[in-house]
């Protein structure tokens, strides 16, 4: 079978394993169904995911002029604290920006190799904790916009990490149960005393299954430095794609990138 087109990150479906989708412009592909399988991967140009244009990615799957001109791209999708929009001030598109930023969003601790805090419009429950490898997740605030979540993550991130570590989260093998209400509970005194309001207790505990085995190795590639690349695919987790031999692709870092893809 031969696939061809542009990369997006794959989609996803909380059951027991996860399932993945991988997206190439309009072909769905069952990933999990590729197990064993040879898979051989070439990098043939981009694809913008904004205008489309076949334009070096710069980041987070947009060209260099769209990245810094998309409100799309803009700098509250990665710091939800700069959020303006609850004031009526845009910063690239007023409209966009409302529809992204005024509603019900989550602060949430997960455990992903280290436990983090992190933010996610409640729509993107759980897609946001699968797609960065969470074992566990637990919700532990919920406000009405982005920029009340960002405060409160501002905060409680002197005290947790907030970012993934993506080698943590693929070498890690837990089995057992962190205790998130636990930490919860530690760090609440850190939450800004005007957004104690939105503090949530009791919440479900996340748990997540991934069709994955740690492997002895990893060595992450892209296709900036392998072009071409053939091995068999062995399993996913987050947005990983692990092929045999420990070599891993992140999915999503290569989004726009446009590829011709054969299964064998």
């Amino acid at each position: 079978m031969k696939f061809q087109g542009q990369i997006l990150k794959m989609t996803s479906f909380d059951a027991q394993p996860i399932q993945y989708y991988l997206t190439l412009s309009g072909d769905l592909i069952h990933m999990n169904e590729l197990f064993g399988k040879e898979i051989t991967i070439k990098h043939t140009g981009f694809q913008c995911v904004n205008c489309n244009e076949n334009k070096p990615i710069y980041r987070m799957g947009f060209c260099k002029s769209c990245f810094f001109e998309s409100p799309y791209a803009s700098d509250t999708i990665i710091r939800p604290e700069l959020s303006t929009a609850h004031l009526g001030i845009a910063e690239r598109d007023l409209q966009v920006e409302k529809q992204i930023q005024l509603q019900p969003h989550t602060v949430y601790l997960s455990y992903t190799g280290d436990v983090k805090v992190g933010v996610t419009r409640n729509t993107q429950i759980p897609t946001r904790w699968i797609d960065q490898g969470a074992t566990f997740a637990l919700p532990i605030a919920r406000t009405e916009n982005r920029y009340e979540a960002g405060v409160i993550e501002v905060a409680l991130k002197e005290h947790l990490p907030d970012k993934t570590n993506w080698r943590k989260m693929l070498q890690d093998d837990f089995e057992g149960e962190i205790d998130l209400a636990d930490f919860q509970q530690k760090i609440k005194e850190y939450f800004p005393a005007d957004f104690q309001k939105f503090y949530s207790e009791g919440e479900e505990l996340w748990k997540f299954d991934y069709p994955f085995e740690k492997p002895e190795k990893i060595n992450s590639f892209t296709l900036d430095k392998k072009p071409e690349f053939s091995a068999k695919l062995t399993g996913i987790k987050g947005q990983y794609l692990s092929f045999e031999g420990g070599n891993f692709m992140n999915v999503r870092g290569h989004e726009g990138y446009v590829i011709e893809m054969e299964i064998s």
